[in-house]
């Protein structure tokens, strides 16, 4: 008979396959045995200008990357959630808030960041109060990009899209192909090549411009 059957049978507190109880297998437990990844939370914040599309990006005022373009984010305090990290991170940095912000996926590649393992959770936003971006904490700049796609219509499966980030004399460009999912059939970007932004930011950006196709 299983553990937790034999001690409900017994009326006792459970215990595992070692004898142990919950309270006697937390108090042996070691979490610096098993390696922990940081997780971050980047915002990718869009609005609607003249007639076009703009994403919100801050420029990197430390290492690593430093001086190089981003989406606004950073490191989740160990009580506090992703989403309320990303609400956070985004008010501190370029002192815009009240948002809604909306998850698009999750970011593991291996490397991503050269400070460590670090995992990201990815929000997207669309920013319809014509927010004044000021860039605070440890950004050095916020600003407004053009948006510029070369693919004109909705988007399918398999096409190659390349991203045009214009803002006074500087371009930043993610290139990939669209890929319908399997079950929920969104598109997610694949095979992305970015030129200037900083970590997998051409990644992120990729995906969130997809989620907002056909809005």
């Amino acid at each position: 008979m299983p553990n937790d059957a034999a001690n409900a049978a017994q009326g006792t507190e459970p215990r595992d396959k070692n004898g142990l109880t919950e309270a006697e297998f937390l108090a042996s437990y070691t979490p610096k045995k098993y390696p922990q990844p940081s997780l971050t939370a980047d915002i990718c914040v869009f609005r609607r200008h003249d007639g076009g599309l703009q994403l919100l990006l801050v420029q990197r005022g430390g290492h690593p990357y430093l001086g190089r373009w981003a989406t606004p984010g950073g490191f989740c305090n160990p009580d506090e959630t992703a989403d309320a990290c990303a609400a956070r991170e985004l008010e501190e940095e370029t002192c815009v808030s009240g948002l809604k912000l909306e998850p698009i996926g999750l970011y593991s590649t291996p490397g991503r960041d050269p400070r460590g393992w670090t995992i990201s959770y990815a929000f997207v936003a669309l920013d319809d109060a014509g927010s004044i971006p000021v860039a605070a904490d440890d950004a050095a700049r916020a600003a407004w990009f053009d948006v510029a796609a070369t693919l004109v219509g909705p988007v399918s499966d398999g096409d190659s899209v390349t991203l045009a980030l214009a803002h006074e004399g500087t371009t930043l460009t993610s290139e990939f192909t669209a890929r319908e999912q399997p079950i929920t059939h969104r598109l997610r970007a694949q095979d992305v090549k970015g030129d200037g932004l900083a970590f997998d930011h051409a990644q992120i950006v990729a995906d969130a411009w997809l989620a907002l196709q056909g809005l």
